[in-house]
């Protein structure tokens, strides 16, 4: 008998780099990259389980996220240059 054998297997060279794929996969990095330019501060906001099943189902009618959902509802509600109740 004879002792136990360990089979090594070489890792062939890594393939060529397809410049598509690559560009392909930092797209993802740069829109991330992007959005968190645009939203910077986090807010956290306790809700019923009731209401956030309908928020979510109000994104998911409208075809965005939550998120997006309710940066548009803050936005139109809170916007940047209020002119009613200015003195």
């Amino acid at each position: 008998m004879s002792g136990p054998r360990s089979k090594r297997v070489g890792i062939g060279a890594r393939p060529p780099a397809n410049p598509h794929a690559e560009a392909w996969i930092r797209q993802g990095d740069a829109d991330a990259l992007n959005k968190g330019d645009l939203y910077t501060a986090r807010l956290t906001l306790d809700v019923t389980p009731a209401l956030r099943a309908r928020i979510k189902i109000a994104a998911f009618g409208q075809g965005v996220t939550v998120a997006d959902l309710l940066r548009g509802l803050l936005e139109r509600e809170f916007p940047e240059k209020r002119t009613e109740n200015l003195p």
